[in-house]
């Protein structure tokens, strides 16, 4: 059916045209740092070529909302829907994931002119139509694009990295080493809470249904795991003892040889970690980053604590802060927990593992048809995650997003934050 005919006011329907724009430039701000030949390359099966985050993001605005509500919309290339589509099987076929290193064709000039064409038929419609179903496609969309800003960070980081040369994505402007907060421990007395996402705003599905939980009293650590104290870990054996580690975890330590985080290399006597400025001596006052839910499950259980369930989490960071967006001062890299009271660095350093397995809340249901797919299918072998990390965009974080990823994944911006029971 044609979209709805509206008398939105004319500044309403220019705001979310300039949000639209805003965020969808942001994609572009990002990629201008790289070649051609970057945005081409695929590191592994579980990364994508930058090309291919911007053009699998204008896909989902030409798929979901252009062919739908734009009468006589004709997509921009018959074959894309094959390249582009990323999982969503009531769409149609898709080119093999670990493939899309392979397809030089479309290059980058080709994409952007594909984002060129898109944008202008969104922002066409945003102008005329105020259509509610519309309107909230486009929301999940720019969500959708904000996720892959930070997986284009994430993935041109682990390229780089495997590439000799070590190249810098971006010039360096790190704040100096410091001296971190002490770590604390603030106690939570627990018993029947609330959690999930409540109110008007923007959330996706896996967010709800706002539920109650009961809480045991317990305590979480009142800032993430340093790289010193995660050092200590290393410096202990932690990597040759298998009694600290789950199974699948030890088994994933002998197969792949870990014996540090992902990005640290040994220099002489001294750790260095490759950052998206390139090597970098190691921050002993930095949130450790780059852990698997292996390795920080493994850590917990050496320092004699536990990791906090997202429960636990969400309770605990009702009253914390935006610690700041690591684009905006040009370091794309956690920093130190300041001195002071309560809740450190929750929001906005490292994406922080928790013990929950990714499952649906009590009530969840999936939408009909493709966009089903979108959270719902990937509810199994996979840990949350919660907090947000100096990649992430800012008004992307909030406590209750649930971030997932599979408990071995070591190129998410992923730290530990401890917790333990108390009576």
């Amino acid at each position: 059916m044609p979209a709805a005919i509206s008398s939105q006011p004319a500044e309403v329907a220019s705001r979310r045209c300039e949000r639209y724009a805003d965020i969808r430039f942001a994609s572009e701000i990002l990629a201008a740092p790289l070649t051609p030949e970057d945005q081409c390359l695929q590191s592994m099966p579980d990364a994508s070529p930058t090309k291919w985050h911007m053009a699998h993001t204008t896909w989902f605005f030409e798929t979901f909302v252009l062919q739908k509500f734009e009468k006589g919309y004709s997509v921009y290339h018959p074959r894309f829907n094959y390249l582009f589509n990323s999982y969503y099987e009531a769409v149609g076929q898709r080119h093999p994931r670990p493939q899309r290193g392979l397809i030089s064709r479309p290059g980058v000039t080709e994409v952007m002119a594909y984002r060129r064409h898109v944008d202008a038929a969104i922002e066409k419609l945003l102008e005329r139509s105020s259509e509610p179903e519309m309107l909230a496609l486009v929301e999940l969309g720019l969500h959708h694009e904000q996720q892959h800003q930070e997986l284009m960070l994430m993935d041109i980081k682990h390229l780089f990295w495997l590439n000799p040369l070590r190249p810098a994505y971006a010039a360096s402007s790190r704040p100096s080493a410091g001296q971190t907060a002490p770590m604390e421990w603030k106690r939570f007395e627990g018993g029947l809470s609330t959690v999930g996402h409540a109110g008007e705003a923007f959330a996706f599905d896996n967010e709800g249904p706002r539920h109650k939980v009961w809480l045991d009293p317990y305590a979480l650590a009142t800032r993430p795991i340093t790289c010193a104290e995660y050092f200590e870990f290393i410096e202990s054996g932690g990597y040759r003892k298998p009694e600290f580690w789950l199974s699948d975890g030890w088994a994933a330590v002998k197969e792949q040889g870990w014996d540090a985080p992902q990005y640290w290399e040994k220099n002489g006597n001294n750790w260095e970690v490759f950052t998206l400025s390139g090597m970098q001596p190691v921050n002993p006052s930095e949130p450790v980053c780059h852990v698997s839910h292996y390795e920080a499950s493994a850590f917990a259980k050496w320092a004699g604590a536990r990791l906090p369930t997202e429960a636990e989490w969400e309770q605990a960071a009702l009253a914390a802060v935006l610690a700041g967006y690591g684009a905006q001062n040009g370091w794309l890299h956690p920093r130190p927990a300041p001195t002071g009271p309560g809740m450190q660095r929750m929001l906005g350093d490292v994406w922080e593992w928790t013990a929950s397995a990714y499952a649906p809340y009590p009530g969840f249901r999936e939408a009909p048809g493709a966009l089903g797919e979108y959270n719902g299918k990937f509810m199994s072998n996979q840990m949350v995650l919660r907090g947000g990390c100096a990649v992430t965009p800012p008004d992307h974080i909030r406590i209750t997003y649930r971030n997932f990823f599979p408990p071995v994944a070591r190129w998410v911006f992923a730290g530990i934050r401890l917790a333990m029971d108390v009576t």
